[in-house]
Parts: structure tokens; C-alpha cells; sequence
């Protein structure tokens, strides 16, 4: 098993692929060049179950004062995310006071981003089972009973064992994650376009 999905950590789970009518693999070399050039990229993303004020930054802020990393771990996908590639001019951390995004970084077609650091290929099995929601009305539900249908996405505690009465009805899901990223502070953000 990877080292990042060792007992205790933190991670958020997404399902990538096609965003805004750009592939993948286009993506991720552009969110390399942002890192290189800026020192970080802005991952967009839509969807309130990582909602950056009531979800992200308090998960995020937990795990970092108990000397915890967070990782964003990517299981891609086919998608067909026709979204117009509007890039996003301002991001802010509140949701009130905006800032001007760095001519190097661009994240388009989303409402939120999350603050990557590094950026990775990878290659593993994430079993959800052994993982739990960590925040949020679901919160102690397994990974493998909350990921599915319209929700693609959570934030999660990788634990020793799953909930076992959970389990008994739950698809043992595992998930091939096939990209990792740092997530940084200020963790989580809201994106918009002037």
C-alpha cells in the first residue's frame, strides 16, 4: 500500500478526466508548469461535498495541527465536462474578500479550486472501505458507502478497518488512483471570472 494512505492520514478522493472541454493529460502537464512557474496550481473542481469553508479548510486545517498532510488522490476517468474554458481572474479563501489569481496560474471552467503544491503520476489501489468521512453530515461513513452515484468526491480519513455494519452493506469498492497531489494552505478556494 502507498505510504499516503497509511492508517490516519487525510486525503481527498476525486474522480478526473475531461474539464472544461481540456483532456486530462493536458492538464496535468499545464498544472505542471503552474507549479514550476508559481510555486503552486489551483485544481478547480465544482460540487459542495468538498465545499472549500464548510468542508476542506476545517478537514484540511485538522489533520495539518496534528502534523498531518493532506493528499489529493485522483482516480481518472472518462468525462465529458463541456464547461466553457473561462479562466478565473480572482480566488478567495472566504468566499469574501477577492484576490487577483498570478498570471501563471490558470484554472478555468470551475467554482472552487484546491491549492496544489506538487503534482503527481502514481499508481495504486484506494480500498474506500478503509477509509471514513471525516467531515460533514456523513461523517464515519466509509468511503465505499458515500463515494457513488453523483458524489465523486470527499474528504477522508484512511482508518485500520472499515465500519463493519457499514461493510456488510456496502460494495467493498476499491479505486485505482492514478494521480497525487499535495494540497496546501490556504487549502481550499473559491474562484470566479471579473
Amino acid at each position: 500500500m502507498a505510504p499516503i494512505i497509511d492508517p490516519g492520514n487525510g486525503l481527498i478522493y476525486m474522480k478526473v478526466g475531461t474539464h472544461a472541454q481540456e483532456p486530462l493529460e493536458a492538464i496535468i502537464a499545464r498544472k505542471t508548469r503552474e507549479i514550476e512557474e508559481a510555486g503552486y496550481a489551483l485544481w478547480g473542481y465544482g460540487g459542495g461535498t468538498c465545499h472549500p469553508t464548510t468542508m476542506v479548510q476545517p478537514f484540511a486545517r485538522d489533520f495539518y495541527r496534528r502534523g498531518g498532510k493532506i493528499y489529493l488522490c485522483m482516480q481518472p476517468m472518462v468525462s465529458k465536462h463541456f464547461a466553457e474554458p473561462i479562466r478565473a481572474t480572482h480566488y478567495s479563501i472566504d468566499g469574501v474578500k477577492w484576490e487577483t489569481v498570478p498570471k501563471a496560474v490558470n484554472c478555468v471552467g470551475s467554482r472552487y479550486a484546491l491549492v496544489i503544491t506538487d503534482l503527481r503520476t502514481d499508481d495504486f489501489d484506494l480500498e474506500l472501505d478503509r477509509t471514513r468521512v471525516a467531515i460533514g453530515h456523513s461523517v464515519g461513513r466509509t468511503g465505499s458507502a458515500y463515494i457513488g452515484g453523483r458524489v465523486d468526491k470527499a474528504c477522508l480519513e484512511v482508518v485500520v478497518g472499515g465500519n463493519s455494519r457499514e461493510a456488510d452493506h456496502a460494495s467493498k469498492a476499491t479505486v485505482h488512483i492514478g494521480l497525487v497531489a499535495t494540497v496546501s494552505e490556504p487549502f481550499a478556494v473559491f474562484v470566479r471570472s471579473a
